[in-house]
């Protein structure tokens, strides 16, 4: 047939020639399409519309409340029980308790040890795990739809049956040890214990590590755990999200059979202490002999989550030190070669968290840096341009919906909304909110949060190569301490 089709083009020349004639439009690039200018970036459009389905709140008979948002493009389901106690709740010499003890409750539940209960999670191709911050803790689970009811069964028991051996206690004992023993040598660590201390206190529940110190990890009892488990898992002092291809119908009969007869007190909550701001400039070098680099943080008391100025101070950051093209990061790792990457972040907490800025330097030039460092915080308090408004907003709200990609990820935004009780159109008025920031709001929040006169300097580092040049800046008095100081003596294992 085709050598028939060939012949008979050669017979009809006219046909030949507009065979011809498609043929060679065909494989030309689209003349009558308009070039691209390459000479400039694409134009960026608008930010994407925040489109979720609705929350659905209800109770149990217990009044356990459940908070639900139906996703159905993906048969998987994630739950999270929030119980509010968090590592502020430590009593004092028993820093570590809330830690230790929820990271427990996944070492065995029910009728199985803590090898069973893990194996019999791998079988389901399930994840189970607890976790602990500031003023909360939980148990988590993600399960394929198809698993739900089996999972659904070990996550109770995990949550309403831990076992609390004796013996996975001494194991997590020495884990927390060995990683104290670890932190002697990692800056990064020495440079954030010691500047959550000059911030806070040490005796403040925001100025000491989450884990605790030797003594408090080496005094504690499982009677403590078991103490702990007592006091705040209750109904009354928790709650469930769910996200994933659910109903509330089918969530409600089935958290009714596993948690409806869950008892519990309600639980007070302690006041929380006083948090004192930054009322002066201080340096604090600790010296680690032979560092190649010197680990900088820089900070004060910032601000709570629940803020009007919340927004503003977004934004403000962005333009500092919260991006790859923010100022700190050009001018120390761009324009002057000093670091990889430097950095700012408000750590917005229930209650007035962190403002920290921060990087890795090399050592020879950490005063330098330093300088760069004191001129950013000073220059962000003045007007900044169109231009890096327009950018900064662009950032905060194009980046925005990766934060709900996945089931776990909305899961983890319900758990801010529910925690620091923000309305339900949050998520959906986010981007409004970010672009309705102006220049004159970043100026003021900029001068109302980020004061240099009054000011921590935390400095890890060769104190021989940097302590001369750090004092003849004459930023404040430098006060030097060693790392047993900041973390205390080495722990040893038995």
């Amino acid at each position: 047939m085709r050598v028939t089709m060939k012949k008979s083009c050669f017979k009809n020349p006219y046909l030949l020639i507009i065979v011809l004639i498609v043929s060679i439009i065909l494989s030309l690039p689209s003349a009558f399409a308009q070039v691209p200018d390459r000479s400039k970036p694409p134009e960026i459009g608008p930010p994407p519309s925040m489109k979720l389905p609705p929350i659905q709140r209800f109770k149990l008979s217990n009044g356990l409340r459940v908070v639900l948002m139906e996703k159905h493009e993906v048969p998987l389901v994630h739950v999270e029980l929030l119980v509010r106690a968090g590592t502020v709740m430590d009593p004092p010499g028993k820093e570590g308790w809330v830690s230790l003890s929820t990271s427990l409750m996944q070492d065995g539940a029910g009728t199985r040890n803590a090898l069973e209960l893990a194996d019999a999670i791998d079988f389901l191709g399930a994840n189970i795990y607890t976790s602990s911050g500031y003023h909360s803790c939980g148990v988590s689970l993600h399960t394929p739809l198809s698993k739900f009811d089996s999972a659904l069964a070990l996550f109770s028991d995990v949550v309403l049956r831990p076992l609390f051996p004796e013996e996975e206690l001494e194991r997590r004992r020495k884990e927390l040890l060995t990683e104290l023993m670890q932190w002697h040598d990692e800056p990064r660590v020495i440079a954030s214990v010691m500047f959550g201390d000059a911030v806070y206190g040490n005796d403040h529940p925001y100025g000491r590590p989450s884990i605790g110190n030797e003594k408090s990890i080496r005094g504690m009892k499982i009677e403590d755990v078991r103490a702990f488990y007592k006091k705040y898992f209750s109904p009354q002092n928790a709650l469930i999200i769910v996200v994933g291809d659910v109903t509330e119908k089918i969530i409600k009969n089935k958290f009714e059979k596993v948690f409806g007869k869950w008892k519990g007190d309600k639980v007070e909550t302690p006041p929380f202490p006083k948090i004192e701001q930054i009322k002066e400039r201080k340096i604090y070098l600790i010296d680690k002999p032979g560092a190649p680099q010197s680990e900088i943080r820089i900070g004060r008391v910032g601000s709570a989550r629940l803020n009007d100025d919340y927004y503003a101070l977004l934004v403000a950051n962005t333009i500092l030190g919260g991006s790859f093209s923010s100022r700190l990061n050009q001018n120390l790792r761009e324009q002057h070669g000093y670091t990889y990457g430097a950095s700012s972040r408000f750590d917005f907490r229930l209650y007035p968290g962190p403002f920290m800025a921060g990087s890795a330097v090399q050592t020879v030039i950490t005063d330098s840096a330093i300088v760069e460092f004191m001129k950013e915080l000073e220059r962000i308090r003045e007007p900044v341009s169109d231009e890096e408004l327009t950018r900064a907003k662009n950032y905060i709200t194009l980046r925005y919906p990766e934060s709900f990609q996945t089931i776990a990820q909305i899961a983890s935004k319900l758990i801010e909304l529910e925690l620091f009780n923000l309305p339900d159109d949050y998520f959906t008025k986010f981007v409004e909110k970010i672009l309705a920031v102006t220049k004159e709001d970043v100026q003021r929040v900029a001068k109302k949060y980020i004061d240099p006169e009054n000011i921590v300097i935390v400095i890890v580092g060769d104190k021989n190569q940097i302590e001369q040049k750090i004092q003849a800046l004459n930023l404040g008095p430098v006060i030097n301490k060693t790392i047993p100081d900041v973390l205390g003596p080495m722990p040893v294992l038995e």
